[in-house]
């Protein structure tokens, strides 16, 4: 693969030009200033020409508030969704696909009282410039329509390219292989975006020189354009400012937590077990009590499951079921057996007042058992959150003592039953909240 470079360039501003309203020949004003434009030639033109003769101006009163009112009506118009706030600056991707600030939204270098929204399909505007210029001039030129945007992790401004035309703006050069015999492998460059920075060197913000020319490029139409510049949602890493993912990390949260039944091979980290046993015991307790201990079940997980099955076998054959009716039943529990962790959530009553009537002494015991369990959504909770899965299922409740007797806890250790902990085979996704207030 060729390098993308060349060996000189020429950077020509084309001075000149009126200043456009909607409606004005931005071509034929181009053509009467740059007449000598030559075939290979990229002309690099400031998106706000382009909303301007296209009549992308919003007119706005004289009244600051009033104005800036208007002008955040118009940035929530054009934004798809928010990615970042910081005091007034406001991230957004607009309709375009583009992450810049207020969506494009503009009060510069236009009259004031007007604001300017970005032309609705800069690629097409590139591609009709294009087609206008070689019938007046018939000359065979590329177009890249630019907009000055903001970059993550780094101070200032910088033109990047928002449409284009009979230009490649990506040079791939994935497979090549550099002078020390290196093979590259993810190197991709974005010539377009290049090119709409250099030229803006000769353009300026303050001269009055809107469109430049590029001259000594190889030019190379693949028919690409500058939405293929544009990262998928699903490819960004940074997609949204801190506050933002912290505000979607709380939303989502709880609505991530499901019961998962199916796991991977991979092993759990402890650390983060731990980390989420440590969240799990943050849940409110009564008296300023501790309740809740979590037992990490691993010697003695075989042992427990065997007598656990034992029990469940004899009570089901109590209860009168056929042997295939209690085979059905037992295999309920094989997400205990293939699950890569158990955890048994333990309530203990330490620190439990003591009433002399049953109906307070019934109370107190359910306001420890509401504890427990609040505890026991935190665990699950706190693993979501993690990435790992879970399954919360109550089988050691309805065989205490066959749970103390193998796992050798005292016997005022009451199981909430188990929580079976792994990597999910399937991504975690939040799920849809559900209505249920009652108001009275």
């Amino acid at each position: 693969m060729t390098d993308h470079a060349a060996a000189a360039l020429e950077l020509l501003p084309v001075p000149g030009l009126p200043e456009f309203r909607p409606g004005d020949d931005l071509a034929g004003a181009i053509a009467q200033a740059a007449p000598w434009l030559r075939d290979g030639d990229v002309l690099v033109v400031t998106s706000k020409i382009l909303s301007k003769v296209e009549g992308r101006l919003v007119r706005v009163p004289a009244d600051l508030e009033e104005r800036d009112r208007i002008r955040r009506e118009h940035v929530d118009a054009e934004s798809v969704r928010v990615l970042a706030r910081k005091m007034r600056t406001l991230i957004t991707e607009n309709k375009l696909g583009i992450v810049q600030a207020a969506s494009g939204v503009d009060a510069s270098n236009v009259a004031g009282d007007e604001i300017a929204l970005l032309p609705v399909d800069p690629d097409g505007s590139a591609a009709s410039l294009r087609r206008a210029l070689k019938g007046l001039l018939g000359v065979e030129i590329a177009v890249v329509v630019t907009d000055t945007m903001g970059r993550a992790w780094r101070i200032g401004q910088t033109d990047a390219a928002i449409g284009a035309s009979g230009i490649r703006v990506l040079h791939d050069y994935a497979g090549s292989v550099d002078e020390h015999g290196n093979e590259l492998a993810v190197t991709m460059v974005a010539i377009a975006d290049e090119i709409a920075a250099a030229a803006d060197l000769v353009k300026g913000k303050l001269g009055a020189v809107p469109v430049a020319v590029l001259r000594g490029f190889e030019v190379v139409d693949d028919g690409s354009t500058a939405r293929d510049l544009t990262r998928p949602t699903e490819e960004d890493l940074f997609r949204l400012g801190t506050e933002e993912a912290l505000a979607q990390g709380r939303a989502e949260a709880v609505l991530m937590r499901r019961s998962v039944r199916f796991y991977s091979s991979e092993p759990v980290d402890l650390a983060v077990l731990k980390r989420a046993v440590g969240a799990a015991l943050t849940a409110p307790a009564p008296h300023h009590t501790k309740p809740l201990r979590f037992v990490l079940v691993r010697e003695k997980r075989a042992e427990l499951l065997r007598a656990m099955r034992e029990q469940w076998t004899a009570d089901l054959r109590g209860d009168g079921f056929t042997e295939e009716q209690i085979a059905r039943r037992l295999r309920r529990g094989d997400l205990l057996v293939e699950a890569p962790e158990i955890v048994v959530p333990f309530l203990v009553r330490d620190g439990s007042h003591a009433y002399p009537d049953p109906r307070r002494s019934e109370a107190e015991k359910t306001m420890f058992t509401v504890a427990g369990g609040a505890a026991v959504q935190g665990l699950l909770v706190a693993l979501a959150a993690e990435g790992l899965g879970s399954c919360w299922v109550s089988s050691t409740i309805f065989c205490a003592d066959v749970v103390r007797s193998v796992l050798g806890v005292p016997q005022d250790w009451e199981p909430l039953g188990a929580v079976a902990v792994g990597h999910p085979t399937e991504p975690l996704t939040p799920r849809e909240p559900l209505e249920g207030l009652i108001e009275l």
